[in-house]
């Protein structure tokens, strides 16, 4: 008996590495227009990707533009996991402040707050997919530097963090010196003198 031929489905077979594509594209336009010159026009053209793909993957201009900052700097905003989460947390914290003081990604993110003033739903996935992450992340390396629980502390480790990152996002956005490696390491001695019992 004959085996029946397969059926081709139709159209294109959807490229695996569209979506990154587009990031990638995204990602480049914002660190070198701002958010004020991002366009999904241009992700379009310069991805090859139709207006109507990125819009089913990635919904709106400010969603999109989350989107290509978080592809753009989450690696350089990773925790570090030595035997001195002192100096782990100094060394991201100082690798923060480079970013956004040396790089583009210091006035997308300050555009992107700005944006989110006045689109809700930007505000929203900002919230919810960027800092929520990112305060978690904080806390838990903050709870392992203080030998605490983090479980336990979570609402006291959320407030810790707030005010060390409240601290450098505030001098970004207000330019107040001094910004730099020296400040990382200032917000790190103020909170470990007071709970860290000598760790280092």
């Amino acid at each position: 008996m004959e085996e029946a031929p397969q059926r081709r489905g139709r159209g294109k077979p959807r490229d695996q590495n569209l979506r990154e594509t587009i990031l990638k594209a995204a990602a480049e336009l914002l660190l070198e227009k701002g958010f004020k010159g991002f366009t999904i026009e241009e992700v379009a053209a310069r991805s090859g990707a139709s207006k109507v793909t990125i819009y089913r993957w990635l919904n709106t201009r400010g969603t999109l533009a989350l989107d290509a900052y978080m592809y753009a700097v989450t690696d350089a905003f990773a925790f570090g996991q030595s035997e001195s989460p002192r100096a782990d947390i100094e060394r991201q914290l100082a690798a923060v402040i480079e970013k956004l003081t040396r790089t583009a990604a210091g006035r997308a993110i300050m555009e992107l707050i700005g944006g989110a003033q006045e689109d809700p739903q930007l505000k929203r996935e900002l919230a919810a997919r960027y800092i929520q992450p990112r305060r978690e992340l904080a806390g838990a390396a903050f709870a392992r530097l203080f030998g605490w629980d983090y479980s336990a502390n979570k609402e006291r480790l959320a407030a810790i963090t707030d005010q060390v990152y409240g601290a450098i996002y505030n001098r970004l956005l207000f330019g107040l010196a001094p910004l730099d490696a020296s400040f990382a390491r200032e917000l790190v001695d103020f909170w470990a003198d007071r709970y860290s019992d000598g760790r280092r």
